[in-house]
């Protein structure tokens, strides 16, 4: 007997919410479906709700309108702004959702371990958007690292390579930018990091220190000539970041499908001429770094670097680790693991991504959510809300060690958590 499926309401209809979770469940309307959308930008809330076939009732200008009502659907995608996570998510609670929760869980320490207490009081699930643990890339990865093949892991350096024009979309121009609108990029970018890194170990951070920079994506840099938007700039061709060369192109998937809901090249043309993704990226009001290291050290001695870089040509991650008695180099967007067993030989393993984005990680979050919802599971999520809490507190703890130039012990910052 193939079962009815299970029905959700989306809170945001931008980017993950229509192109990560929406696309997902177009492609699985015997899964799941959509049956309330809550967006405050018209065009978006339109597109959505035609897409999805929403009931003009069920269509919302605010969370605030859709969570006032009693529960709409079986679960509950949040994929607002991350400033816009916390009361969502209270009432969802509340309302007895079983609940999406788009990453970071929230913006500060603070918010995000008042969620975490607020949600023992219920019984619903909450899953967050830590979409590489579902990747079939990871995945492997994590199979190696049990087997032993390299021995005691002693040392481990894994790099994001953010790619220059998604750091220039999201991180100079976009939505992230700047800490006063969105959360630090070592939070909302790179929590990804802090807990793959977490996962694959299945260790705790005990200490770590951070240094963190913006030099390049200033107004001091801006050239010569140019202008403070690029449809009208005179060195744009000789520039990598011009919004023209990013967005008036053959591609009107992401990154164009942000900045307007008309991808017809005047529609471009006209977000690039009137919104913040045609500024020239030496004159925006951007203040996130564009480098940061992380130095931490884990349980059982393992010391472990990370970085992120604004600068690289590819968007993805790359992770080496040193074990006793071999080594593994791992590459997240080309999918190759190669194994080196010390006096022995060289082994490579291709991994097959799964379709959507994050190298399948959006489909197998989708996945894993469809389940929660049928009530298929019989412990808690693979991203559950208590599996998560770890990586957003060595991401606060990176921040503030950033910050203060100094050590942060993450017990010592637990506890104080606990103390207050």
């Amino acid at each position: 007997m193939v079962s009815e499926p299970v029905t959700v309401a989306v809170l945001g209809a931008g980017n993950r919410g229509r192109e990560a979770y929406g696309e997902y469940i177009l492609r699985h309307p015997e899964e799941i479906r959509v049956v309330a959308v809550a967006e405050p930008d018209k065009d978006k809330r339109s597109l959505f709700s035609k897409e999805h076939n929403i009931p003009e009732e069920n269509q919302f200008s605010s969370w605030e309108e859709l969570l006032s009502r009693e529960r709409l659907a079986d679960g509950i995608i949040i994929a607002t702004l991350d400033k816009m996570h916390i009361e969502p998510t209270r009432k969802a609670l509340k309302r007895g959702y079983d609940i999406l929760l788009e990453k970071p869980i929230a913006p500060t320490l603070q918010e995000t371990i008042s969620i975490a207490r607020e949600a023992q009081k219920y019984s619903n699930n909450i899953l967050v958007a830590h979409v590489l643990r579902y990747t079939n890339f990871y995945r492997g990865l994590k199979e190696i690292l049990k087997k032993g093949i390299i021995g005691k892991i002693r040392f481990v350096d894994h790099i994001e390579n953010i790619g220059f024009y998604h750091f220039a979309h999201s991180y100079v121009r976009g939505n992230w930018r700047n800490t006063e609108v969105a959360a630090p990029i070592i939070l909302a970018k790179s929590c990804h990091d802090m807990d793959i890194l977490y996962w694959l170990l299945e260790k705790k951070c005990k200490n770590l220190s951070s240094h963190a920079s913006l030099e390049y994506f200033t107004e001091k840099n801006q050239p010569e000539g140019a202008s403070d938007r690029c449809l009208y700039c005179g060195v744009e061709e000789d520039c990598p970041y011009s919004a023209r060369k990013i967005y008036l192109n053959e591609n009107t998937g992401w990154p164009a499908s942000v900045i307007t809901t008309d991808l017809s090249y005047e529609g471009r043309y006209k977000a690039l001429k009137e919104g913040p993704y045609g500024r020239c990226v030496f004159k925006c009001d951007n203040n996130v770094p564009e480098v940061q290291t992380v130095r931490m050290l884990f349980e059982d001695d393992i010391e472990v670097n990370f970085a992120l870089t604004a600068f690289s040509n590819e968007i993805t991650r790359t992770t080496n680790i040193y074990g006793s008695k071999g080594e593994i180099r791992a590459d997240f967007e080309n999918g190759v693991i190669e194994i080196y067993e010390f006096g022995r030989h060289k082994s490579v393993m291709t991994i097959n991504k799964d379709t959507g984005g994050h190298g399948g990680g959006d489909t197998g979050l989708m996945k894993h959510f469809v389940k929660v919802l049928r009530g298929e599971l019989k412990t808690e999520g693979l991203t559950s809300l208590s599996a998560s809490i770890e990586s957003h507190i060595m991401a606060f703890a990176a921040e503030k060690a950033r910050d203060r130039k100094s050590v942060i012990s993450l017990d010592e910052l637990k506890n104080d958590i606990i103390n207050k």
